[in-house]
């Protein structure tokens, strides 16, 4: 068995309160590490009433303090809101604080609507093809400083933080290739080019300082239950979610209903087809056989699951029933070195 990981966007509940969301998140990264996840990264997003991630690097120092040994991390800092070196300083803090435990993965999207981007940066002047150049400049701050180099991340510099690209298009995996940098799919709600973009990752990969061969993480939608109907049930949560969001009306993570696909009309039950399409939902047996069907059919070398549930408890029993179903003392071990 590869290796499973966790996604978690903080969800703040209807009713419910960032504050609590975040203490939901340490709850989550403590059960994940005793269930045996590899892995749990956090994700930046802004102005958004439902996702309580948004300083993504304060949240992980929360959860990372209430753990001691699964990896934390980003996925991920959105690169163009932040300048590399203040990106480098906040990581290589986290690094130094929790050495041989920290992540970080970076993407090109704002992660929010362009007003609250302006907001953010004070103006949209830059460039978004300046992404790549400032991929380099981040992964510079992380190595052992070089004579006559005048700026330095400190903490950072020489720490080899371990750098993903992050991506929901070509753009990425191609970036991810070329900088030889493991590369983390957004399949959970963006898969409509995911096959091309591993394709593309592999075939174009170069061996680089930070890893010798390709490493594919995907995202993974999966909702566990004690049986499939309340499994499918717990999963309208995230679809009605997901319809608010595409249709400009975002807010907090509503409340699970019964038969609410039945009430959609034809193009929102074809958006949640297509952009929710990654998704296992079912009890055990169902689950078992949906993740080994996805890593076949992919070929992943990591899958990173999400699942956005409504109660606490029955998100924290969804990864449990994952996690006595799919990871076992025999599992193959993650890699070693960076990605480790």
């Amino acid at each position: 068995m590869i290796p499973l990981s966790v996604l978690d966007l903080s969800p703040i509940a209807a009713g419910s309160t960032a504050a609590q969301s975040l203490r939901n998140s340490l709850d989550l990264a403590q059960n994940a590490e005793r269930l045996g996840y590899h892995r749990l990264w956090l994700a930046e997003h802004h102005s958004m009433r439902g996702i309580a991630s948004a300083a993504t690097a304060v949240v992980i120092a929360h959860v990372a303090a209430g753990t001691s040994k699964i990896r934390l991390g980003a996925g991920g800092i959105m690169l163009p809101n932040h300048s590399p070196l203040m990106v480098a300083e906040a990581f290589g803090t986290l690094a130094s604080l929790h050495p041989g435990r920290i992540d970080l993965g970076v993407g090109r999207a704002p992660g929010t609507d362009q007003i609250t981007a302006q907001a953010l940066r004070r103006n949209l002047n830059q460039d978004i093809n300046g992404f790549p150049q400032d991929v380099v400049e981040l992964l510079s701050y992380f190595g052992e400083p070089q004579p006559g180099q005048h700026v330095i991340a400190v903490p950072g510099a020489g720490l080899d933080v371990p750098v993903w690209i992050l991506g929901s298009s070509l753009f990425g995996a191609q970036l991810a290739a070329a900088l030889g940098l493991p590369y983390a799919f957004a399949s959970h709600f963006a898969p409509a080019e995911m096959e091309r973009a591993i394709e593309i990752y592999r075939a174009r990969f170069e061996p680089s300082r930070y890893l010798d061969k390709p490493y594919v993480m995907l995202g993974l939608n999966v909702f566990a239950a004690e049986s499939d109907e309340e499994a499918q049930f717990l999963q309208t949560s995230q679809q009605q979610a997901f319809v608010n969001l595409r249709t400009g009306n975002p807010g907090p993570l509503p409340a699970p209903v019964q038969g609410y696909e039945e009430t959609l009309d034809l193009h929102a039950k074809a958006i949640l087809r297509q952009a929710l399409s990654c998704s296992v939902v079912g009890a055990a047996p169902a689950i078992k056989t949906g993740v080994e069907e996805f890593i076949h059919r992919t070929g992943a070398d990591e899958i990173m699951v999400t699942g956005h549930i409504f109660e606490h408890k029955a998100r924290v029993r969804s990864y449990e029933i994952l996690a006595k179903t799919m990871i076992g003392h025999d599992r193959t071990p993650a890699p070693v070195g960076l990605l480790a």
